[in-house]
């Protein structure tokens, strides 16, 4: 199945500290370094990322847009984001797919059905890296899950 091997390919390669002749210069880091998740109702979608994932948010006004930025921890491996509203913000199925780490993908796909998400990918291996999953949110956003092994 190909959500199998993407996975695996983008965790292949996140261990990797890719060279880009084009620049000449080695990059020391992933190339993903933020995101921001579409929303039509802010408060709404808080609501579903504290229940479903625990998160807590700070919020800023950024280019005439409204952000509730996620939580972020320098000192950590990985990436933070955002969720936006605004008028260039349309949340979507399709499109860019991120995938938010989860210690009990079951559990998280449970809480999202009880605040307004579906299920669109049940829970399922990904070879040797753990497991994933996909719901919608309560904005209709296609989000990714992963449980490491």
């Amino acid at each position: 199945m190909i959500r199998y091997s993407i996975i695996a390919i983008c965790m292949f390669l996140s261990a990797c500290s890719p060279i880009n002749k084009e620049f000449g210069k080695s990059t020391l880091s992933n190339p993903a370094v933020y995101f921001e998740i579409p929303v039509s109702d802010m408060k709404r979608a808080e609501i579903f990322y504290e229940t479903v994932f625990g998160f807590n948010f700070s919020h800023e006004i950024i280019h005439g847009n409204e952000m509730a930025m996620l939580p972020f921890n320098q000192d950590l491996p990985g990436i933070t984001g955002a969720l936006a509203k605004g008028q260039i913000y349309k949340p979507s199925r399709e499109g860019v797919v991120i995938y938010i780490s989860t210690f009990d993908i079951q559990a998280t796909i449970e809480r999202a059905l009880n605040h307004g998400g579906k299920e669109l990918f049940p829970r399922t291996k990904a070879n040797e890296y753990g497991y994933v999953a996909e719901i919608e949110d309560s904005e209709g956003n296609r989000i990714g899950l992963f449980e490491s092994k």
